[in-house]
């Protein structure tokens, strides 16, 4: 997966859950804990969704490999399930808010072919992956680097890149259809990421930052975007398409 551009804020203090880190402020632990959820609970459905798409692979090989990463998605929840108990919350009940946002946004993006579904794990899940690692960029050391080595850790990208690309090299006209898709991706992404940062407070006091920690003020959240769009464009290129 390509890299993207994050803003070096002066990071946390490291700390687990014990008294005297930053976990030890109500706020805070409550925003970590729904980060916690909502990628908990993506990386559940990313399973599923890859699981369900092994079953419609074309070739052995390609079943094989979504498979492979359908295990991989698992392993990430398995994770973030567990950092939820260690920092003292219930992993079920921290990813239940985020049910209802997620199951829209995939409702409103169910791929109709498989080559769609390969389009929306690298492009759809990168720009979800970007947001939250813009996000853990103002999080302590220990659950900052249990996010980024899950975001890391996907897998899809020279698996999707090369199965996209033969598929338009053997029908231009392929290429088209999916630059459409990627658009549509890209539109609904955002505007998952805005909802979850926008319905839950503890989210949005995160980024706003506070007296002991760095923030985003309206123009670095603009930013934000901004590298967010990028990335999703580079991402399109890599797939041969136009953003």
């Amino acid at each position: 997966m390509l890299p993207p551009v994050l803003p070096t804020p002066e990071a946390p203090e490291p700390a687990g859950p014990g008294e005297g880190g930053p976990l030890a402020d109500p706020a805070y632990r409550e925003a970590v804990v729904d980060l916690l959820g909502v990628l908990a609970y993506g990386e559940l459905i990313a399973f599923e969704r890859l699981a369900e798409d092994s079953a419609t692979a074309p070739t052995l090989p390609d079943k094989v490999a979504l498979a492979s990463m359908a295990a991989a998605e698992l392993g990430h929840f398995i994770q973030l399930r567990d950092r939820l108990t260690e920092v003292g919350a219930e992993p079920y009940a921290a990813m239940e808010p985020f049910r209802a946002t997620f199951d829209q946004f995939h409702a409103n993006t169910a791929p109709r072919t498989w080559l769609e579904s390969l389009v929306k794990a690298y492009v759809g899940d990168g720009l979800a992956g970007d947001f939250y690692r813009e996000i853990a960029a103002y999080l302590d050391e220990a659950t900052r680097t249990l996010i980024l080595d899950v975001l890391d850790q996907s897998g899809h990208s020279d698996f999707a890149v090369e199965r996209v690309r033969a598929a338009i090299a053997a029908d231009p006209r392929v290429g088209g259809r999916l630059a459409l898709w990627g658009r549509r991706l890209v539109g609904e992404a955002l505007s998952q990421a805005q909802l979850v940062a926008a319905d839950r407070d503890a989210l949005a006091a995160l980024l706003a930052g506070g007296v002991d920690r760095p923030g985003m003020d309206l123009a670095a959240i603009g930013r934000m975007f901004v590298r967010l769009t990028e990335n999703h464009a580079r991402r399109m290129a890599a797939l041969g398409l136009s953003s």
